[in-house]
């Protein structure tokens, strides 16, 4: 159940890349219960086809455009084609990301980059090609997905974090050039997130419920939760916020806080 009303975002639309599984298709899901229609962009059509029937079976709220963000090309085809069916941009949420343990003494430069490439260089290739659609906008909003690792120090993940500290750089940066425009920049940083394909990459087997006992709030969030967000986020709720990030992660990137909780729950 949502606290915002049905028609909140009735009216616009929103282009989501990696909006065919995990986060970012909780987003696009809460989008489209509140009025949004949706493009989904990813690199794979069935895949994005089988999402977005699921989001509206006749076509009328979501459809999906195959493209890789890499390729400037490509993702101006899905953005045409988004306007084309959908008649304009309002929305903008840059959620493509490649991610992968790895110690840094043994990640291959080729590796580095293209985590760099996709998530990094992929929402500013989304941002660049989606802004004179947003320029158009009375409700312009870009939402950028980023990551606690971007500011938290994090074994295995020197590559993602990198590309995550150099989105919020970007909200912040977009934020300022791009306000006088019209166009809010704003971003969500998600702590661990229930049963997303990430999760079950990174955390070793057995870790879960260890790692659930050392958070303040006990749990993992969901994608549901990460979906409210981003409602109040791209919606008129939030006309003030721009050039900032959203940690949503329950506490758990607070200094010392696994190590606090995990004492206090072994009391």
């Amino acid at each position: 159940m949502s606290i915002f009303k049905d028609d909140i975002l009735a009216g616009r639309v929103a282009l989501i890349t990696g909006g065919g599984s995990g986060i970012n298709f909780g987003i696009a899901r809460a989008l489209v219960a509140h009025g949004a229609k949706v493009a989904l962009v990813s690199r794979t059509q069935e895949k994005l086809d089988k999402a977005a029937a699921e989001l509206s079976p006749d076509g009328s709220q979501a459809r999906g455009f195959a493209a890789d963000v890499r390729d400037a090309d490509a993702l101006q085809a899905a953005i045409d084609q988004t306007v084309a069916a959908f008649g304009g941009i309002d929305i903008l949420v840059n959620g493509a990301a490649g991610n992968f343990l790895a110690p840094a003494a043994q990640l291959s430069t080729n590796a580095f980059k293209s985590v760099m490439d996709i998530d990094t260089r992929g929402t500013f290739n989304a941002a660049r090609l989606c802004f004179p659609h947003l320029c158009k906008s009375e409700h312009a909003v870009i939402l950028n997905i980023s990551a606690t690792q971007a500011f938290m120090p994090t074994p295995l993940q020197a590559h993602p974090g990198a590309a995550k500290a150099a989105i919020d750089k970007l909200t912040e940066d977009l934020g300022l050039e791009w306000g006088p425009l019209g166009i809010r920049v704003v971003g969500i940083a998600p702590g661990g997130v229930e049963g997303t394909e990430g999760m079950k990459r990174l955390l070793p087997p057995g870790m879960e419920d260890k790692m659930k006992k050392a958070l303040p709030l006990g749990r993992f969030t969901t994608t549901d939760e990460i979906g409210q967000v981003a409602v109040f986020l791209v919606s008129d709720a939030a006309c003030y916020v721009t050039g900032a990030t959203l940690v949503v992660d329950g506490a758990s990137a607070m200094p010392l806080s696994g190590v606090f909780w995990g004492m206090m729950r072994g009391m």
